[in-house]
């Protein structure tokens, strides 16, 4: 029987990185744990660096998005994947954008206004990071974050998906209460019409980095529910 494997991806304004606590954890367990690195120039330049982290991943998958990561793992069509795992993310539906659904309520009073760069690149402000992003985080950790932020481009955001692989696949979502990027109204909306399983906590919009723990525990249900079914 083929071991479950888990792969993280990052959102906006972040890097592999972001995962390390969450991949600590996955490794002490025994899972083999890949984050996929997004070069966050385009939503399809990104889909396909998921895949080619998927193609060198043996077996089944749990596949993780943290925030902008939601649209692009629900733009895969890999069968390596069991079921898909959402922390505070953005599942825009088949027809829609990644702005559609990240500007559908009114935005937290603490958030960020963005807009893109002459480069057509968007940068989080480093004050956000402490204000909105990881409130919940060390002023160290807020640091950090904001020295190795990689912007998002404009053409990640503006593009709509296609049929989202979470219509096909059994999916969790971890609704971050205390978010200020993306409100909690949101994540509850988007995850109540995939049909998740939801598990609502109260953290900050980085729980990978500030609840870990409340985040693995979401990551092993999935693993959990799909060594079940694999060994069926």
């Amino acid at each position: 029987m083929d071991q479950i494997s888990v792969v993280l991806v990052h959102g906006a304004w972040a890097d592999g990185s972001s995962w390390h606590k969450v991949i600590r954890q996955l490794q002490a367990d025994g899972v083999k744990a890949v984050a996929a690195p997004l070069p966050l120039t385009s939503l399809a330049g990104d889909v396909a660096a998921v895949e080619r982290t998927l193609e060198r991943i043996d077996g089944p998958v749990v596949l993780v998005g943290h925030a902008y990561a939601g649209a692009v793992i629900g733009e895969t069509r890999n069968a390596k994947v069991r079921s898909m795992v959402y922390i505070a993310a953005l599942a825009p539906d088949e027809g829609e954008t990644v702005a559609d659904v990240f500007y559908r309520t009114t935005p937290h009073p603490r958030a960020p206004l963005l807009a893109p760069d002459t480069h057509g690149a968007i940068w989080l402000p480093e004050r956000a990071f402490a204000e909105a992003f990881a409130q919940h985080a060390s002023a160290e950790e807020q640091a950090l974050l904001a020295a190795v932020q990689r912007p998002i481009s404009s053409d990640c955001i503006g593009v709509t998906v296609q049929r989202p692989l979470w219509k096909d696949r059994p999916s969790w979502f971890l609704v971050a209460e205390d978010d200020r990027m993306i409100v909690r109204e949101t994540q509850a909306f988007m995850a109540q019409r995939m049909n998740a399983t939801v598990r609502s906590k109260p953290v900050d919009h980085a729980p990978m980095i500030t609840a870990p723990d409340v985040v693995m525990d979401v990551i092993r249900e999935a693993a959990t529910a799909d060594m079940a079914t694999v060994s069926r």
